[in-house]
């Protein structure tokens, strides 16, 4: 049972497009960045969710290492294809207009697809994902990140999680939305569980000499100074297939960086020569493919439903009683969130006060009702 209070949609809503705002973001872009944040935990991925509008936007904004005002550039574009810069702007806005981008070209050429260089964090891949199904269409994006990922038989963390994410609509209430960390889990999560005073779960992290370690907070400092890295998704070694995480990541590095020739891997360490903090100019990939161009798009969703629900359908393992497709899970924590809200930790409430405190801003949190 959840025990954290909740904070209403509309109010962390307006708080945060506030903040955004007294950080300098311009308003409809601190809509943007707002929207982009609630959504991860409308759909319970509270790892780049709320708690991340702080420590990752609001403390870069102040130091420097962001730009809160967004120089959107487009620097190459054919019919069906376009690479822009983003100037170091804030990374939800860039995306956000590169699938735009996408889904526009897609209307008209079947296909399209946008390569964004010099952008920064962007949230969560699977809302840009999302934008392409609302209108019939694959969504297909992912992006390079500060790196964290030890490629298989290595030690040394050289690639980001670097995100492989796809949205698929469907006749259903919700799209096939997979949207995952080419790593076993993700620099967020530790980071959740050391706000939360968790160890990290063993296995996940690999250590300069080959081990592992569980201490979040060590494992955070660790990877910052490339004593640790996350293990590729399949795990340590190949024995469990961590070749095949390795090989998406570095799929995913090669596309967000090759296709805009940015940067990548040591390049993304968003640390200078001398030690000082520095943006990270982080690449993206945005791909929309409409599926009306093909058999249509109702027979498309139709078949992709089938899809689905054949799986669910099929036999269950002892123990369990359902079966689940990617993005149902999601839904289900909006159905359960949709009227409360989202739930804060003491963490993210002291963050929050202490933004709120920061800039002046007039609001009254229900966690300081007690």
């Amino acid at each position: 049972m959840e025990t954290r209070p909740y904070v209403s949609w509309e109010l962390i809503g307006s708080f945060m497009t506030d903040a955004f705002v007294a950080a300098g973001v311009p308003e409809e872009d601190a809509k943007i960045c707002a929207e982009v944040l609630m959504e991860s935990d409308r759909r319970g991925i509270e790892s780049h969710g709320v708690n991340r509008f702080k420590p990752i936007y609001i403390d870069r904004i102040r130091s420097g290492i962001l730009n809160p005002h967004t120089e959107f550039e487009i620097i190459r574009e054919t019919p069906s294809t376009a690479v822009v810069d983003g100037h170091n702007g804030m990374g939800m806005v860039v995306a956000s207009r590169c699938m735009r981008m996408a889904i526009d070209k897609a209307k008209k050429c079947g296909i399209g697809m946008v390569a964004a260089r010099n952008s920064t964090h962007f949230g969560i891949a699977g809302y840009y994902a999302t934008m392409a199904t609302k209108e019939n269409m694959i969504g297909f994006c992912g992006t390079n990140a500060r790196p964290s990922i030890a490629p298989t038989f290595g030690v040394e963390n050289m690639m980001g999680t670097n995100p492989l994410t796809f949205g698929v609509p469907t006749d259903e209430e919700f799209p096939f939305v997979i949207d995952c960390a080419t790593s076993i889990t993700q620099r967020g999560k530790i980071e959740y569980y050391s706000r939360e005073g968790l160890p990290t779960p063993k296995g996940l992290v690999i250590t300069n000499d080959g081990g592992t370690m569980t201490d979040s907070d060590e494992i955070l400092r660790a990877l910052n100074t490339g004593e640790a890295a996350l293990a590729p998704l399949g795990g340590i070694g190949e024995e469990t297939a961590g070749y095949k995480g390795y090989g998406y990541a570095a799929l995913v590095e090669i596309l967000s960086a090759a296709l805009q020739a940015g940067s990548y891997m040591k390049m993304l360490t968003g640390i200078g020569e001398n030690g000082e903090k520095k943006p990270y100019p982080l690449g993206h990939f945005f791909m929309a493919i409409d599926t009306e161009a093909f058999m249509g798009a109702e027979s498309f969703k139709k078949t992709a439903g089938d899809i689905l629900r054949e799986l669910r359908a099929s036999k269950k393992a002892p123990g369990h009683d359902r079966i689940y497709t990617a993005g149902e899970k999601e839904y289900l924590v909006w159905l359960e969130r949709r009227d409360k809200g989202v739930p804060v930790s003491e963490g993210v409430q002291k963050e929050l006060a202490e933004v709120r405190d920061m800039y002046g801003l007039d609001y009254k949190f229900p966690f300081e009702n007690k």
